[in-house]
């Protein structure tokens, strides 16, 4: 292992970083272009095809792009489909 690979092993292993978040924390996957989910998301608070904000415990996430739809909503998680053009966290306070 090179020196420089053996550096980034060690910053990340000081860093202790989690692959599970902590519970209620919101859990953002984007699939490519096309395809988000959000897991702990307390509603939609803003809905048109070009842009959906959704609710989470640190203010809102905004998915922006064209033809965007809710296909799939449950209490614990959404999908949004369409062109995804980015994805925004907007905190709160």
């Amino acid at each position: 292992m090179g020196k420089g690979r053996m550096i980034l092993q060690r910053l990340a292993d000081g860093a202790d970083l989690s692959a599970e978040p902590l519970p209620g924390q919101p859990i953002v996957e984007i699939a490519g272009d096309r395809r988000v989910l959000i897991e702990n998301h307390f509603g939609v608070k803003e809905y048109s095809r070009e842009k959906i904000g959704v609710k989470v415990k640190y203010g809102l996430v905004c998915v922006c792009g064209c033809n965007l739809e809710l296909i799939r909503m449950t209490k614990e998680q959404l999908i949004i489909s369409g062109r995804i053009d980015a994805v925004t966290l907007i905190r709160r306070g």
